[in-house]
């Protein structure tokens, strides 16, 4: 290998790490104001786990988003007129490809290579380390952003005896998992209850295996993606919902959001699986379109979590057991930023769940890097990207005042109060959170004709393009189309129970205002 001298880049420059869909939007918007970003990204294409070949990716194939197109999209490109309501892995890959092409981001992107390490420069800025094709090379930035993802490094509990299992199709991570038609004709068991374990647990069963077992230590509550021809993103992850959130105490929303469930989906006892916690919150929400169904009709059983394996066989903490062909464990990822250089990590507080941030994106004692998109995403993932993007992008650039180091403070005062607790937070709050920081939330009073679907309908990537920077002359239209692209939010007219909401967060806003 060779290594050269720390190279000097341009003062505009900014390093990405990463080219997927957080990196790629966030170079859009800071090369639209000003800036020259240069992507590093470790596989052989953009995309991130929306790219197949990448050694990264935890996509499989026949693979669909678990949010809708409307909600899969940034604010500057749609998808292809006939698209399916929810696309493929193949389709979003696309997707990415021809937004790269929009903003011309392709000839920034430098493919195969990996970022080894990044550190403070002796004077300011970054020193950022890559590797490629055995060329080291290192780049002086001013500015660095960390878009490299936090689904990359699996996690898999310690359950006793499992390295000792001896099915024929071993045990793995369904990051592993490439197609149901592998356990054709097996015994399959799936441990989680995420969406990825659920819905890979139905694709196992529809593709023919002899039997299909799911098992985890709760059960969550479970929604379909679609809601009488509604896509589920567009009923549950709201403006509406996010407002409420900031107004009703904890145990009133609870029983609300469960009132909702329950109305649209049913309790997955119902169905044969397991009866969840009262409290929604405590339970969790997932989602999947099949798996209640198949349970129902006895094509997947459900255990609760693993008490031991032994050899093929795995003993549940009911006392059953049951002999099994492979496991798949759909438990998740751990946050690894493995080329921060160690005082860098010491400071951020890194460990396997949580990062110390000021809005999950600057720290005060890091001037020039921001991190986008290392949350535990759940709901819609790309209009919450495309809301941080804008934010380090207008600050960066002066269109909006960087944040004080008094808010600073306070940002990561909060993030450090929640270290050691639950990790997800719903998409619907970052969205408001990030659009607020960005100057860029719409003000329900100047949009009457659109307060309806403001409120109640999707949180589309456009609907925060209606005013402040980079606003869009046909935001109002496109804002409206997406409201209405299902049916759900065709009128201005709100139905009472949204009367009654908007009315309740109107007073306690108006209260707390007094």
């Amino acid at each position: 290998m060779t290594d050269t001298a720390p190279r000097q880049m341009p003062s505009n420059a900014v390093g990405i790490i990463g080219a997927g869909p957080a990196g790629l939007v966030t170079a859009r918007w800071l090369s639209s104001h000003g800036f020259e970003p240069i992507l590093f990204e470790a596989a052989d294409h953009l995309g991130g786990q929306w790219n197949a070949t990448s050694p990264l990716s935890g996509t499989w194939r026949g693979m669909r988003t678990n949010t809708s197109r409307v909600l899969t999209r940034f604010s500057d490109l749609d998808h292809p007129e006939g698209s399916p309501v929810y696309p493929s892995r193949e389709d979003i890959h696309a997707y990415l490809e021809r937004y790269a092409q929009q903003f011309g981001l392709m000839p920034r992107i430098r493919n195969r290579t990996w970022v080894e390490q990044l550190q403070r420069a002796d004077g300011g800025g970054w020193l950022l380390r890559s590797r490629r094709d055995g060329e080291i090379q290192t780049g002086h930035f001013a500015r660095v952003v960390v878009a490299s993802g936090r689904y990359v490094v699996p996690e898999v509990p310690a359950v006793p005896g499992l390295n000792g299992f001896t099915g024929a199709l071993r045990a793995a991570h369904t990051s592993q998992y490439d197609s149901g038609q592998t356990y054709r004709g097996k015994d399959v068991l799936v441990a989680g209850c995420s969406i990825s374990a659920l819905e890979i647990a139905s694709d196992i069963a529809l593709s023919g295996a002899r039997s299909v077992t799911v098992c985890y230590r709760r059960q969550r509550y479970i929604l379909p993606k679609l809601v009488a021809g509604v896509p589920t993103d567009h009923v549950m992850f709201t403006r509406a919902a996010a407002l409420a959130g900031e107004v009703l105490p904890p145990d009133v929303l609870a029983a609300g959001l469960k009132a909702t469930v329950l109305r649209v989906a049913g309790s997955p006892d119902q169905f044969g699986a397991r009866t969840p916690d009262e409290n929604v919150f405590t339970a969790g929400i997932t989602q999947s379109q099949n798996f209640l169904p198949l349970v129902a009709e006895g094509r997947i059983a459900v255990r609760p979590w693993i008490e031991a394996v032994d050899g093929r066989s795995v003993r549940f903490a009911d006392g059953t057991t049951d002999a099994f062909d492979a496991i798949l464990f759909g438990t998740g990822y751990r946050l690894s930023l493995p080329f921060l250089a160690p005082e860098m990590a010491a400071v951020l507080g890194l460990d396997d769940t949580h990062i110390d941030l000021c809005d999950h994106t600057f720290h005060p004692e890091l001037e020039g890097l921001a991190f986008v998109g290392l949350y535990d995403q759940v709901g819609p993932f790309f209009p919450v990207l495309e809301l941080q993007a804008r934010w380090i992008a207008y600050t960066w650039a002066g269109v909006i005042p960087a944040p004080s180091s008094d808010v600073l403070a306070a940002g990561l005062a909060r993030s450090r109060a929640l270290r050691g607790g639950p990790q997800s937070i719903p998409m619907q709050v970052l969205a408001l959170l990030f659009a607020r920081n960005a100057n860029v939330e719409p003000d329900l009073g100047k949009w009457p004709d659109l307060e309806r679907a403001l409120l109640f309908g999707p949180l589309s990537s456009v609907s925060f393009r209606l005013e402040g920077p980079d606003s869009l002359e046909d935001a109002p239209e496109l804002t409206a189309a997406a409201a209405a692209a299902f049916g759900a939010i065709r009128s201005r007219d709100m139905n009472d129970e949204e009367r009654s909401l908007r009315e309740l967060i109107t007073r306690s806003f108006a209260s707390r205002a007094a």
